[in-house]
């Protein structure tokens, strides 16, 4: 008896030949994106970079990718307007560090330009000035322009972290301190 010799082939082909003949792979995979979207929403860009640290292959994962989307389980669109809506409200972070983190999120630039539409200048200004507003409430306010000048830094600089644009961050820490004084003096 001769057996002939098997062709040769490389792991990947070998992985992808396993990966397409085996329908539990897909089986596995789409599980796991089940448990993953079970704690959170997720972008398709995030699903893809997890499976693709579990060791699924390319083609398995957009095939689960494709099956999530077609159930409406996967929707970068839908989760990029449920995230800025959060995070602006919640968290109060300003468009510059919403879109930052949708892109690291793996979010396309004209998805990510049209959920920030909703915020206009206007909200994204009441928001810094409510968060200056509760700020500045647990804030000890001397007359003197040193301690003043410190105040002011510390609030400018908690709305620079959270995405406001500097000259922003400035006037409405310059009201709201103004603001808060007249209060205290009442």
């Amino acid at each position: 008896m001769t057996s002939s010799p098997r062709p040769s082939t490389s792991e990947s082909d070998s992985d992808e030949d396993r990966d397409r003949d085996d329908p539990d792979r897909d089986e596995q995979a789409h599980s796991y994106c089940l448990r993953l979207l079970t704690a959170r929403a997720r972008t398709r860009a995030e699903l893809a970079g997890k499976l693709t640290q579990r060791g699924y292959s390319e083609p398995v994962a957009q095939r689960v990718l494709d099956r999530l989307t077609k159930v409406g389980l996967l929707d970068d669109e839908d989760f990029a307007e449920q995230w800025v809506r959060s995070r602006h409200l919640y968290a109060g972070k300003g468009k510059r560090a919403l879109a930052a983190e949708l892109r690291r999120k793996g979010v396309d630039a004209e998805v990510i330009t049209s959920s920030l539409a909703d915020i206009d200048a206007g909200a994204e200004r009441d928001r810094a000035e409510q968060l200056v507003r509760d700020r500045l409430r647990r804030e000890r306010l001397d007359d003197d322009p040193a301690s003043e000048l410190k105040v002011k830094r510390r609030l400018a600089g908690m709305l620079a972290r959270r995405g406001y644009s500097q000259s922003m961050a400035l006037d409405v820490v310059t009201v709201e301190l103004a603001n808060e004084r007249e209060r205290r003096r009442v």
